[in-house]
């Protein structure tokens, strides 16, 4: 495209998919990208917690070469060894001991239709249908993905959705009142939800909930696309707590930019899939399988989640110092930085015009999603940015700066 104004339209006429941020970038290289006017920013958003490993590293991009020289796809008809690594890997990271078993899909979405028809499998011998989930919760957007994302903007325009399909308050009250009423299957939890302003739910509510599941014949299904693959310091954000789950759902940094979702199921839940009761003709291929296996590896071998834990924590003092800052949430480098007033859209397109990429999941929260591989220069470089976009916004809001 020769002109911004080129591909400004070019993008209306031709994508559905198409997002709202006024950029074309053209390249990336570790914490960096490049738009088409040779513009650098420092990506602290990640793709949304997806490029674990910044842009364009070299194990990344070894791991896709190598397998595509090798062996793209077969079919899941068939199995290819990098399926069997990665399921062996993430069983071990999970720990699900030897009972725990995979299924590889290709996104967050998908990997969450895939914990709903487990959830339906469990339930359905018992005539228990309803499947639980949380307000403020974000799932995807598949229609029973979307059935389990409670807000009005996106269910409203797909309705009849998912039927059983129901959102509760996050309050033990409401968690143990939804439970009495009898008929439930499973709850889907997120352990930080993202969406909603990167909140983290108390470990109280969740060892509740799993003390209610077991008690009632239900499953506990952890949505760990966002949080899971090292995200938070841990392999999974329920590894900070006592909770282990009957299943958990990844997706994003799990192959550090190639599409690959899955979940994994621990104890007897494990038995409830068995071949060609649920698939996926691209889901695990070796070529996705075998670039997760190599990051997840990439991170073990680098002791990366110690990066992880100590960068989050640096990141979270530095930024509460700032007078416009009233407090910090979720952990590891999936951080929500609130803000006194409602004006995180403003900050965050700020930001972008200053060359920092980081969201607003909600309307005083930015959320921060940095590349695990981070250090004192990204770190120093963030600050200084994220310092302007501040103080540019309080001028125009007359609010602390």
């Amino acid at each position: 495209m020769s002109s911004s104004i080129e591909w400004k339209v070019a993008a209306e006429r031709d994508l559905m998919n198409l997002g709202s941020r006024p950029r074309l970038f053209v390249r990336g290289e570790g914490s960096h990208l490049w738009d088409d006017e040779g513009t650098r920013y420092l990506d602290f958003l990640g793709g949304i917690a997806v490029n674990c490993l910044g842009h364009a590293h070299p194990v990344f991009v070894e791991a896709v070469s190598r397998q595509a020289a090798t062996l793209a796809h077969v079919s899941n008809l068939y199995t290819s060894e990098p399926q069997l690594a990665l399921a062996a890997r993430l069983k071990r990271l999970a720990g699900t001991g030897e009972q725990g078993r995979v299924f590889l899909a290709n996104s967050g979405s998908e990997a969450n239709e895939s914990a709903i028809k487990l959830a339906r499998l469990h339930g359905n011998p018992r005539g228990a249908q309803t499947i639980l989930c949380l307000e403020g919760a974000f799932h995807g957007r598949t229609t029973g993905a979307l059935s389990l994302t409670p807000k009005a903007a996106y269910q409203d325009p797909f309705a009849p959705l998912l039927p059983g399909a129901k959102a509760i308050p996050v309050t033990i009250e409401a968690l143990e009142a939804a439970f009495a009423e009898g008929g439930v299957a499973a709850i889907v939890i997120e352990p930080i939800q993202g969406e909603a302003g990167v909140r983290e739910l108390p470990e109280r509510f969740l060892a509740r909930a799993r003390e209610l599941a077991t008690a009632h014949d239900a499953l506990l299904i952890l949505d760990e696309v966002q949080t899971g693959s090292g995200r938070t310091g841990r392999w999974f954000a329920f590894q900070h707590t006592d909770v282990v789950p009957d299943a958990v759902t990844f997706a994003k940094g799990v192959a550090a930019g190639f599409p690959l979702g899955g979940l994994i199921t621990f104890g007897a839940a494990s038995e409830l899939f068995s071949p060609g009761t649920h698939n996926s003709t691209f889901g695990g291929n070796p070529l996705a399988s075998h670039v997760a296996d190599a990051v997840l590896g990439f991170i073990e071998s680098e002791d990366l989640l110690a990066n992880v834990t100590a960068r989050g924590d640096q990141l979270r003092a530095a930024v509460a110092e700032y007078p416009i800052v009233s407090g910090t949430r979720g952990a590891g480098l999936l951080i929500g930085v609130t803000l006194e007033e409602p004006v995180a859209p403003q900050v965050a397109a700020a930001a972008l015009e200053r060359g920092l990429i980081v969201n607003a999941p909600a309307a005083d929260v930015i959320r921060l999603a940095p590349a695990y591989t981070i250090g004192d220069a990204e770190i120093d470089e963030f600050l200084n940015l994220f310092r302007e976009a501040l103080a540019a916004v309080a001028q125009t809001q007359e609010i602390p700066a």
